[in-house]
């Protein structure tokens, strides 16, 4: 492995769209959703350490969730566990991870990633980030890693390339990115997939410290400027006061929207593994390869379901009877302080969420 490889795992979301599995003392990222005896941040964690040194792995973290990190990656060193004492999105965030880790290494070169996502044909996806690495770490542009669509989801950003820049770098294909869009609807998302040229926005960079601090220099300078004042203080004990101050005075804004869909050096290069941030009950669902033949996906062995199709049943108490009669493209999910009935869309899980934040049940959020 390469010393001056590094992966960068943003693990600071709310994961509400998970509601009520995923809660705010203990986001999706933490839990094992899929049943596969690893939480998301451990595989991820896991499928990182197979290509960077694992004393190269940072973790950035909401301060509430330290202790999760603590206990679900005891081999991270305490050091690389970076705590964000205010949610401020990804774009410092990154840039936190950017400068403290400048100021020990200049010649680093970094994947950044999201801890939430799950990932299939491992072999495939490190051939792919490796290339990348190796490609970065002598460029000035600034890499995602884009994914073929399968569909036209409206839950996911799109990119879309040049063709005409098209060039295979150790096998694998990367091009110019032309244009970001962000969720489109429906109809759109279909014209895209017909031309051939949007792939999904994976959330997953490469590049190397130069290019990223340049490129937040040229397109965030609010931002740029307020982690460089930290210069002798990372990696030093004066590094927590002096980042509590600059996410206080820090906008809150993304990476996506803050500099790749603002620079000119934004390139994508093509993946072949699977891919999902199983982001939603609707993305479980439609990814679930086992569901009934009425279309139900089940979790729990005490349900008892007439006349129920193409809902999402979740129940974790075995010594409860679950049963459900009449319903289509609903989710029901027992938890053991909620219980969700409700048709299995997103916005009417946001307005529920909404809901308890205004009646003061923020308890249960």
């Amino acid at each position: 492995m390469n010393k001056n490889h590094y992966c960068i795992i943003m693990a600071g979301g709310a994961g509400s769209r998970f509601w009520p599995m995923s809660r705010n003392a203990r986001p999706k990222q933490f839990l094992d959703i899929l049943g596969l005896g690893r939480t998301f941040i451990q595989m991820t964690y896991d499928r990182f350490s197979k290509i960077v040194p694992i004393e190269n792995i940072l973790i950035v973290t909401s301060e509430q969730y330290a202790d999760l990190v603590k206990e679900q990656l005891p081999d991270i060193l305490p050091d690389n566990i970076l705590l964000e004492p205010y949610k401020r999105n990804t774009a410092p965030c990154i840039a936190y991870a950017t400068y403290k880790l400048y100021d020990k290494n200049p010649d680093a070169t970094v994947v950044v990633a999201p801890s939430d996502h799950f990932i299939t044909g491992e072999e495939n996806f490190c051939n792919t980030i490796n290339c990348a690495l190796e490609h970065a770490s002598g460029s000035k542009n600034l890499f995602t890693i884009g994914i073929k669509p399968t569909r036209p989801d409206t839950n996911y950003g799109y990119i879309q390339i040049n063709r005409q820049t098209n060039r295979i770098i150790s096998g694998h294909s990367s091009y110019e990115v032309k244009t970001f869009t962000e969720k489109p609807n429906e109809e759109l998302a279909k014209v895209f997939i017909e031309t051939g040229e949007f792939f999904w926005n994976s959330g997953i960079f490469i590049w190397n410290l130069r290019a990223i601090k340049a490129e937040l220099e040229n397109h965030l300078p609010e931002v740029a400027t307020l982690f460089a004042k930290g210069e002798g203080l990372y990696n030093t004990p004066q590094e927590k006061a002096f980042i509590a101050k600059v996410y206080d005075n820090s906008p809150s804004i993304s990476i996506d929207y803050g500099v790749m869909e603002k620079t000119s050096r934004a390139w994508i290069f093509l993946s072949n593994f699977g891919w999902s941030d199983v982001g939603t009950w609707n993305s479980l669902y439609d990814r679930s390869v086992d569901k009934t033949p009425e279309g139900n996906f089940i979790k729990g062995s005490n349900i008892l379901l007439r006349g129920v199709t193409n809902s999402i049943i979740w129940e974790k108490n075995p010594e409860k009877l679950l049963v459900v009669r009449g319903l289509d493209d609903f989710m029901v999910i027992d938890e053991k302080d909620v219980l969700l009935i409700c048709p299995n869309d997103e916005k009417v899980l946001k307005d529920i969420l909404a809901e308890l934040a205004i009646e003061e049940q923020s308890q249960y959020l």
